[in-house]
């Protein structure tokens, strides 16, 4: 279970994004110009899924092959990172304490659907409790689950590339801190089913690399409003492209995110170009 739900920190940090232009339908993106001696890459993820609906397409590993570092959301290399993940599952508080008596009651029995109940994980932070929503949107054992990331990581490390991170776990505590209140997080744990439904849609999307129809299912209000919106992406986005630049300049950089980092006025592509870079989007390598 705690391995699933530090899966699920990041399920539910990685939807949004929207390509308007047939032409434009990738999740892979090539960064050039603006004084880069040598291009890098930017991929849409869909952090977790299952292993039949996984695939990593011939022009990601190409694009990796020819990259020197791996440059994901969080470096999961660093042994200080993993620690404050560890910490960030555990609780200053308990939930009970946090909740009247009919609130508790209330989410005891939510609880139930995710085959767990509220003393069982009462010790919790409230982003692992939201976490759990993980538990229903992914419809297969954990055994089964694929992290994609995870899966480039490997690959990297065995091409001995330099592996680096774009924030710290700290960074996506304050984001997740300031979108989702103890509320807001039981209010979507009530939406455990139409999770599933998003989740199935998402992976057919990401899969078709229809990332307009993407963002139609991942901006739906029920799920993320423009407060969350603002704090899980945007922001975030806006840290990042700060950071990139270096990173491209230095050495031939291959990004992967969240697949909804990358499009929306506030998105990668468009805060990149608004720097001079040139961001097209790759059929083939």
């Amino acid at each position: 279970m705690k391995k699933l739900v530090t899966f699920g920190l990041a399920v539910l940090l990685s939807f949004t994004a929207v390509i308007t232009k047939a032409q434009d339908k990738s999740i892979l993106w090539e960064i050039s110009g603006n004084g880069l001696s040598q291009p890098s890459y930017l991929l849409g993820t869909i952090h977790v899924m299952c292993k039949k609906d996984f695939e990593m397409k011939p022009k990601v590993l190409k694009a990796l092959e020819k990259s020197e570092s791996l440059v994901m959301e969080i470096n999961y290399t660093d042994p200080g990172e993993m620690t404050a993940l560890q910490k960030m599952l555990q609780a200053d508080k308990k939930i009970s304490e946090q909740l009247t008596s009919t609130e508790a009651n209330e989410l005891d029995e939510i609880l139930k659907e995710y085959h767990t109940n509220l003393q069982n994980v009462d010790n919790y932070s409230s982003q692992a409790l939201y976490a759990l929503i993980s538990t229903k949107a992914i419809p297969c054992p954990q055994t089964e689950v694929k992290m994609y990331e995870l899966e480039l990581l490997q690959k990297a490390l065995k091409e001995k590339k330099s592996i680096k991170g774009l924030e710290s776990v700290n960074d996506q505590l304050n984001s997740i801190n300031k979108a989702y209140h103890l509320k807001d997080i039981i209010a979507q744990l009530k939406m455990g089913k139409e999770y599933e439904i998003l989740m199935q849609k998402t992976i057919n999307a990401f899969k078709n690399e229809d990332l307009k129809t993407l963002d139609m299912l991942l901006k739906d209000k029920r799920f993320m409003n423009e407060k969350q919106e603002e704090a899980m992406l945007s922001n975030r986005n806006k840290n990042w492209v700060e950071k990139m630049p270096e990173m491209m300049k230095k050495e031939r950089s291959f990004f992967a995110v969240g697949s909804g980092h990358l499009w929306g006025d506030n998105g990668l592509i468009s805060l990149l170009k608004s720097k001079g870079y040139t961001v097209k989007p790759i059929s083939n390598l």
